[in-house]
C-alpha cells in the first residue's frame, strides 16, 4: 500500500507488456507496426540465445569428459599459471603446460573471451579474461582482477557465454521504445518500417545541422562511379544502404564517406562495426586518410599497429597525466603513514586521501571528454558502443560497417545514442549475423536490419566494380548472386595463374578436385571432417609452395567445419608445423565464417560433405558458398564429393558451369 498523501507515478518509459504468449514460429515480420511486438519479440529473442549459449556451455563442463573438451579444443586443464607485468594497467597472466610442452591444439585466440577456474567452473569462484596472445606453448591472457594464489596449484581454462553482449542489447531494446529516457532515436518509426512508404522517408535529408556544400575530400575522392554515387545518396539521406558485394571495396568507401561527413562538421559521428576485426579494419583506413578517429574498447582486443588509436593509450600519453600521478603518489605517501598517526591528525590524512581521489577521478574524467571531444570520428565494435565510458552522449550519425553480420539488437546498440542519419553497410548475399541457438535462429535473430529494411522497399545502393577476383572466379558468383552486375576493375594478366599445380586451364585458374573420401561425425556431433580430403589440401598446398611463387602467407585454407579445420591443423602440425620457422608458418587454416572479408592470392576450399544420402547440411546455405568462392585473387582450388554436393541445388549449378568451362581437375584426384 502506498504511503497517503505520496504520488505513485505511472511508468509509461516502457512499452506494456501484455500476457499472450508469444509465438516465435511465426515469420519475422519485415515491418512493425506496433513497437509493443518488436519489443517483446527480440527482448525473447536475446534472452533464449543467452540461455541456450550458457546452457551449452554448463551442459559441456559437467557432462563432457575432459577428453572430449581437449578435442574440441574448448577447454585447456592442469596449467600453470604467472604473471607477467601490465597491459594498459591490467594485469598480465600466462598459462601454461606444467612441463613447458607445446599446448594440445585449441580454439583460444586473440580477442575471446575466457574463463579462468581450478576445477569447476560452475561451482567455484571463476575470473574472466581476455586472449592477448598465443603461442606454441603458452597463451597470454589479460584480465581486471588477477586470480588469488595464481602460482600455486593448477589452472583450467574455457569458452565461455557473452552476457555482457546481452544486457548492452536488453538496455538498447528498451531506450528505443521507451518514451522518457534520453536515448533513442528519432529514426524509430523509420527503422520499425511502420510508416506508409519507408524509401521515399529514408531518402529524406538528415534533419542535422552543418555545411551541406561538397567538403575538399568529396573534390579530391579516389572513390570509382559505384562509389561515389553511393557517397552521395547516403550524404543526403536520412537512412541508407550500401550493399558491397565481395572485392568491391565497402569498407574503404566507408571510411572515405566518413571523411566527408566529418569534414561537414554534422557531428560527431559513431562508426562500428560487429567484429573487432572489422571496427579495426575502419579504424585503420580512417587513420590512413588522416582522420582523427579514437577506438573504445579494451587495447588487447584491438590489432597492435593500432593500440595508439585506443581511447586508453590517449589517456595515458594525456598532459594531464602527469598530474594525475603525481596525485596517486601522494596519496600513496600519505597511506604509508597513517598507521604512525592518530587522532586528529589521522582524519585529516584520510580526509585528504578522499579528497585526493575525487581530484584524480575529475582529472581523469576530463581527459576522456577532451580526447572524445576532440576525435572526429569514434570507432567502436555495436556492442561496444553501449560502453560506459561513452556516458550519454549523442550521435547524431552513425555508421555501421559490415551490418548485415549484425543482429537487429546488436545494431540497435550504437543507433539509440541520439542516430538521426543512419548508414548501413553490409552484403546480405553474404553471411547472416551468428547465432548460436537454433531456436533464437528460427525465430528469426539472424535476419540483421540491413536485411529487413531492404525487404521494406529501401534500396541498397550496390558497388559494382570488383577489385580482388581474377576474372574467371568473379564469374558465376556475379552471375548467380549479383544479377551479372559485377564488373572487374582487375585483368586476368593481373591475376596470373600460381605455379604448383597443374591447372585444367591455365588461363582461368580454377579447379575442382573431385574426391571419394568420406565424411566423419564428430564425438559431440557439431561438427564433421573428411580425412581423404585434408591429405588432398596438404598436397595441393605443399605442391603451391614448391615452385616459390607463393609463401604461406598468401594461400588460405577454408573449410564449412571446424571438425576439418582441426584435422587440418593437426596434418599441417605433423608435416612440419605452423609456428615460426617451421615450414608452414603463416599458413591459414580457418572456417568459411571466420573468412569473411578476407581474401588471399590463392583458396583451397575442402567442402567435407561424402555421404550416400546426398546430405550437405549448412553447404547448403548460398550465402556461405558466396563468401567461398569470392575470398581468392589468383586461383581457387575446391576439393569435394561431386555426388554428394550436386543433390544441393546451387552446388549443382556451379559443378554444371565447372564442367562447362572444363575446370574439372580429374588428373589431380589420384595423386
Amino acid at each position: 500500500m502506498a504511503k497517503k498523501g505520496s504520488v505513485r507515478r505511472m511508468d509509461s518509459s516502457m512499452p506494456k507488456s501484455n500476457n499472450t504468449k508469444l509465438d516465435l514460429t511465426e515469420e519475422m515480420p519485415i515491418s512493425w507496426k506496433k513497437g509493443q511486438e518488436h519489443f517483446k519479440r527480440f527482448t525473447e529473442l536475446i534472452k533464449i540465445e543467452l540461455e541456450d549459449e550458457t546452457a551449452m556451455v554448463e551442459e559441456r563442463w559437467k557432462k563432457w569428459s575432459k577428453q572430449q573438451l581437449v578435442s574440441a579444443g574448448l577447454t585447456l586443464f592442469d596449467l600453470t599459471c604467472r604473471g607477467q607485468g601490465r597491459f594498459y594497467g591490467d594485469p598480465i597472466i600466462v598459462f601454461e603446460q606444467v612441463d613447458r610442452n607445446r599446448l594440445p591444439a585449441h580454439r583460444f585466440s586473440h580477442g575471446d573471451i575466457v574463463l579462468i577456474s581450478r576445477t569447476k567452473p560452475w561451482g567455484e569462484k571463476v575470473y574472466e579474461g581476455i586472449v592477448l596472445d598465443r603461442g606454441p606453448t603458452r597463451i597470454r591472457v589479460v584480465v581486471n582482477e588477477k586470480p588469488k594464489d595464481l602460482k600455486k596449484g593448477r589452472w583450467r581454462i574455457d569458452k565461455g557465454a557473452n552476457r555482457i553482449a546481452h544486457d548492452r542489447m536488453h538496455e538498447a531494446l528498451i531506450a528505443f521504445h521507451s518514451t522518457e529516457s534520453t536515448g533513442g532515436t528519432p529514426l524509430r518509426d523509420l527503422i520499425l518500417a511502420s510508416l506508409h512508404d519507408p524509401a521515399t522517408s529514408a531518402a529524406r535529408p538528415p534533419e542535422i545541422t552543418g555545411k551541406s556544400q561538397q567538403s575538399q575530400a568529396a573534390m579530391n575522392s579516389p572513390l570509382n562511379g559505384s562509389q561515389k554515387n553511393a557517397v552521395e545518396q547516403s550524404i543526403n539521406s536520412r537512412l541508407s544502404l550500401i550493399q558491397g558485394p565481395p572485392g568491391t571495396g565497402k569498407t574503404f568507401t566507408a571510411v572515405h564517406l566518413l571523411k566527408q561527413l566529418s569534414q561537414m562538421g554534422r557531428g560527431p559521428i559513431l562508426a562500428c562495426a560487429e567484429s573487432n576485426v572489422a571496427v579495426d579494419n575502419l579504424l585503420e583506413g580512417l587513420v590512413n586518410i588522416g582522420v582523427n578517429a579514437v577506438r573504445i574498447g579494451k587495447p588487447v582486443k584491438v590489432r597492435e599497429s593500432l593500440r595508439n588509436s585506443t581511447l586508453d593509450a590517449l589517456i595515458e600519453q594525456h598532459p594531464l597525466q602527469d598530474e594525475i600521478e603525481y596525485i596517486k603518489q601522494q596519496n600513496d605517501d600519505l597511506r604509508k603513514d597513517l598507521n604512525s598517526l592518530k587522532g586528529k591528525e589521522k582524519g585529516l590524512a584520510h580526509r585528504d586521501i578522499k579528497n585526493n581521489f575525487k581530484d584524480i577521478r575529475n582529472l581523469e574524467k576530463n581527459v576522456i571528454a577532451s580526447l572524445l571531444d576532440s576525435a572526429e570520428v569514434i570507432c567502436a565494435t555495436t556492442i561496444g558502443a553501449g560502453h560506459h565510458v561513452l556516458g550519454d552522449r549523442k550521435f547524431p550519425i552513425v555508421l555501421i560497417d559490415e551490418a548485415t553480420q549484425a543482429s537487429e539488437p546488436s545494431a540497435l546498440v550504437p543507433i539509440i545514442r541520439g542516430c538521426r542519419q543512419l548508414i548501413l553497410v553490409g552484403d546480405h548475399k553474404q553471411l547472416p549475423p551468428t547465432v548460436i541457438s537454433e531456436k533464437a535462429e528460427q525465430g528469426g535473430l539472424n535476419q540483421s536490419l540491413f536485411e529487413r529494411l531492404n525487404k521494406c522497399g529501401i534500396p541498397a545502393h550496390m558497388l559494382t566494380t570488383q577489385y580482388r577476383m581474377h576474372p574467371v572466379i568473379r564469374e558465376f558468383p556475379s552471375a548467380r548472386f549479383y544479377d551479372n552486375r559485377l564488373e572487374d576493375g582487375c585483368t586476368a594478366s593481373e591475376r596470373p595463374a600460381p605455379g604448383g599445380l597443374l591447372w585444367p586451364d591455365w588461363d582461368n585458374p580454377l579447379a575442382f578436385i573431385p574426391v571419394d573420401g568420406a565424411e566423419l561425425q564428430d564425438e559431440d556431433g557439431s561438427s564433421r571432417s573428411n580425412y581423404a580430403e585434408a591429405a588432398k589440401v596438404l598436397n595441393v598446398v605443399k605442391g603451391l609452395l614448391k615452385i616459390g611463387d607463393l609463401g604461406t602467407k598468401d594461400i588460405g585454407v577454408i573449410t564449412p567445419y571446424n571438425g576439418q579445420v582441426r584435422i587440418l591443423s593437426d596434418l599441417f602440425q605433423q608435416a612440419g608445423g605452423r609456428d615460426l620457422g617451421e615450414p608452414f608458418h603463416g599458413l591459414e587454416i580457418k572456417s568459411v565464417d571466420g573468412y569473411q572479408g578476407r581474401e588471399k592470392e590463392v583458396i583451397v576450399f575442402s567442402t567435407v560433405r561424402a555421404n550416400d544420402t546426398g546430405e550437405v547440411g549448412f553447404l547448403s546455405d548460398r550465402r556461405r558458398l558466396n563468401v567461398a568462392l569470392t575470398r581468392a585473387k589468383r586461383g581457387l582450388i575446391i576439393i569435394g564429393n561431386p555426388n554428394t554436393l550436386r543433390h544441393d541445388g546451387t552446388w549443382n549449378s556451379w559443378l554444371d558451369w565447372v564442367g562447362e568451362r572444363n575446370l574439372f581437375a580429374w588428373h589431380l584426384s589420384q595423386d
